[in-house]
Order: structure tokens, then C-alpha cells, then sequence
């Protein structure tokens, strides 16, 4: 028996995706969880074979579950699961240590078959995305440039920004005007929008 361990924050869809793959005669799903911190303390307690995340979740989102999880649970192999078919996510997945990247508009049988390739050792990523991350290149960002992007997404003010990140003002001005400059932007809510859509954020 293959043991999956389901983060889904949409209860509808982790419960779909829990009784499809009940249907497989050879797959169990021994446990499930609504968000990042949840997913982390399920596997450690189940300790699964596979943990099948979502990415875009409280708690941190599949990709810091990811890390943690393999911290945790060192036989556990990783597969993300996501609306959000962007190449820069599946760059950072890869790095956080998924083996597996797919879409969630694939059909139900292609999952359990993913579900397989991986339990035998394989890496399996959408063939699509991988061709885009392939084009797109690496994520041009800096860690920091990311930090004062998605900290300016909700419209905030770089005095705000820069009390939140302990950063002076100027620092701050510094890192957006470079940010813009990369990802080809007018503005820092164009910059995040785009970022956000390369999946850099």
C-alpha cells in the first residue's frame, strides 16, 4: 500500500481528492490537512509515503510544508498539487525538495498514476510547465527584493513596508526601484503583479 497524506485548504476538493484516490486498490490516504503548519504535523505523526500538497495555503503554502516535511520525515517524497501552473513555483518547489509538480486540471487517473512514478522513485512535472520553466529562467529576484515586493502587495507605505521588514526607507526605495527594473514594471504593484504571475513570489 502506498501511503498519501493529503494539504488542501478547500475542504470540497480534499475530500474529492481523498475518495478518488480511495478508489485505488493500492493507495491509502492516512491523513489530511487544511494548511501549511497542519501538513507538517500530520506527516510527522503519520510519517506517509507521500505527502501530495497544495501550494497556495495558510500556514506557510505547500512550498515551506515541503522543506519541513522532508526535515521531518526523510522517507516522505513530496508532490505539489496546484491551480497555479506557474514555472517560477516549480523552480522553488524543486529546490525545496518536491519530486513531483502537477496541475490540478489533469485527469483523476493521471494523479494516481503520478502517485506510482513517484513511490518507484521517478520525478513527474506537468510537461507543459516544465517546457515553460525551461523558457521563463531563473527567478531574477533577490531574496530580499521578494521580501519588500510582497510586503508592498496589500498597498502599503514604505514607511510601513520598512517598519514591518526593519529596513530604513531608503533601503526600501532601493530594493523596489531594483525590483521594477526587473521585472520590467511601471510601478511596485505592476512589479508584484508580474512577479506574482511568474510564481517568483
Amino acid at each position: 500500500m502506498i501511503r498519501v497524506m493529503l494539504a488542501e485548504d478547500q475542504s470540497m476538493v480534499r475530500g474529492a481528492l481523498a475518495s478518488l484516490l480511495g478508489l485505488e486498490p493500492d493507495i491509502e490516504v492516512v491523513g489530511e490537512a487544511g494548511d501549511g503548519e497542519e501538513a507538517v504535523a500530520v506527516a510527522a505523526a503519520k510519517r506517509p509515503d507521500i505527502a501530495l500538497l497544495d501550494i497556495e495555503m495558510p500556514g506557510g503554502g505547500g512550498i515551506a510544508a515541503a522543506e519541513r516535511i522532508r526535515a521531518a520525515v526523510p522517507g516522505c517524497r513530496v508532490m505539489i498539487l496546484t491551480t497555479f501552473g506557474r514555472p517560477g513555483y516549480l523552480r522553488t518547489a524543486m529546490e525545496a525538495g518536491a519530486v513531483a509538480f502537477l496541475v490540478k486540471d489533469s485527469p483523476a487517473r493521471e494523479l494516481a498514476a503520478a502517485i506510482r512514478r513517484v513511490r518507484d522513485g521517478e520525478r513527474v512535472i506537468d510537461p507543459d510547465l516544465a517546457a515553460a520553466a525551461l523558457t521563463a529562467g531563473p527567478n531574477p529576484l533577490s531574496a530580499r527584493e521578494r521580501d519588500v515586493l510582497a510586503a508592498a502587495t496589500d498597498g502599503a507605505t514604505i514607511g510601513e513596508i520598512a517598519g514591518r521588514l526593519h529596513l530604513s526607507e531608503g533601503t526600501v526605495r532601493n530594493y523596489l526601484s531594483s525590483a521594477i527594473q526587473k521585472t520590467h514594471a511601471r510601478n511596485r504593484i505592476e512589479a508584484a503583479h508580474r512577479a506574482r504571475l511568474q510564481g517568483w513570489l
